[in-house]
């Protein structure tokens, strides 16, 4: 069996297979509530044979979405339209995950299409952007936010917590926090937009403090026998990466400490002037030290869209678990495919009985 191809159990669920879907935005959302698109775009992800599919990047609040297109999950009502998104994931034989986030200094913005930079002033479609420090993100995003008080800081823990309960109770199976890519948790952490002087800024510990709360509140919401994790950017590529990165690795142990199942390792983009050295799966290596040092399952995407890419990236101990984003946009059936290049015996078999069915019968796998 190709290790691609084996199974990863993760408390109470097992995966098929070693590939998943990460968190894509479709942008197509009214209000939060998402619709008959995301609908079929997830279910035709997860029909393609993938161990787990996670939903889009979903708004705790109106006022962390990233775009007035972004799905929310603020309310019973945005609840109940993932319910038949749950039930198609889970029919294709895949895993039902979520991420929930909050935007931060980078929310209130145009959908990319329409210029993926920050909505005017005035502009009706807007609001007003938080974040721990008033510190614009610049460039494209120029909005000074405002910065957070505690009594801000507090509701919007409680925001996620009460995300992840309606998660749950939509039958979400896999939960992840997003708290990377200059967003709202990644913005705590890092010291180029976190310029406090109370108990969440200055000091590793005070800068982890909103992070490591928050999960330790959904922590105690989220049922234990379904993995709770994280997305994280544990390296800027500012020109101090390795200090980054052991704080990074510091807090991933606290992480650890609280309840956290796997870190999906990524890059935290608090900087525009950041120089990211792109290459396929250049994360690999840096994933697998946090694998190392702090003893804890990761995945990673970026870049790493070829099937012998997937599969060494995994034998080799660098990824438990690997996202596979545009490659599945371009190919729904791209672990399948996978398997067959990667010589898997009765390849068909990756894709649902149906499927698996007719593709044996013929002789086409």
């Amino acid at each position: 069996m190709s290790a691609l191809f084996e199974p990863l159990k993760l408390k109470g669920v097992t995966l098929r297979n070693r590939i998943a879907v990460p968190p894509m935005c479709q942008y197509t959302a009214q209000d939060g509530l998402i619709n008959d698109w995301h609908r079929v775009h997830l279910a035709g992800l997860a029909r393609g044979g993938a161990g787990l599919v996670i939903v889009e990047a979903t708004a705790v609040s109106p006022q962390g979405r990233i775009t007035p297109g972004c799905a929310g999950l603020w309310t019973d009502e945005q609840a109940q339209a993932f319910v038949p998104v749950v039930h198609a994931i889970k029919a294709a034989g895949a895993v039902p995950g979520i991420q929930i986030g909050h935007a931060g200094r980078k929310a209130s913005a145009n959908l990319p299409w329409e210029g993926d930079d920050h909505m005017p002033e005035g502009d009706a479609r807007g609001w007003p952007t938080i974040a721990p420090s008033a510190i614009a993100y610049g460039a494209h995003l120029p909005k000074v936010p405002r910065a957070m008080s505690v009594e801000d800081i507090v509701r919007v823990r409680a925001d996620f917590v009460a995300a992840a309960r309606r998660a749950r109770d939509a039958g979400f199976q896999w939960l992840e926090l997003h708290f990377a890519h200059g967003y709202l948790g990644q913005s705590f952490f890092s010291v180029h937009s976190n310029q406090r002087d109370d108990r969440y800024g200055g000091s590793l510990e005070n800068r982890s403090r909103f992070l490591l709360e928050t999960l330790s509140a959904v922590r105690e919401v989220w049922p234990e026998q379904l993995p709770l994790t994280a997305r994280f950017g544990v390296i800027e590529y500012d020109g101090r990466d390795e200090e980054t990165l052991a704080e990074s690795i510091e807090l991933a142990k606290g992480f650890k400490q609280r309840g956290l199942d796997l870190l999906n390792v990524s890059v935290g983009f608090s900087t525009p002037t950041a120089t990211i050295p792109w290459a396929p799966a250049f994360l690999a290596p840096i994933a697998e030290r946090v694998r190392r040092e702090a003893n804890i399952p990761v995945a990673s995407a970026w870049g790493i869209d070829t099937p012998e890419l997937a599969q060494r990236v995994v034998q080799d101990g660098q990824l438990d678990l690997v996202m596979v984003g545009r490659a599945h946009l371009a190919d729904p059936h791209w672990p399948y495919k996978a398997a067959r290049a990667l010589g898997v015996e009765r390849a068909s078999w990756t894709l649902p009985a149906p499927y698996a069915h007719w593709l044996e019968r013929y002789k086409v796998a």
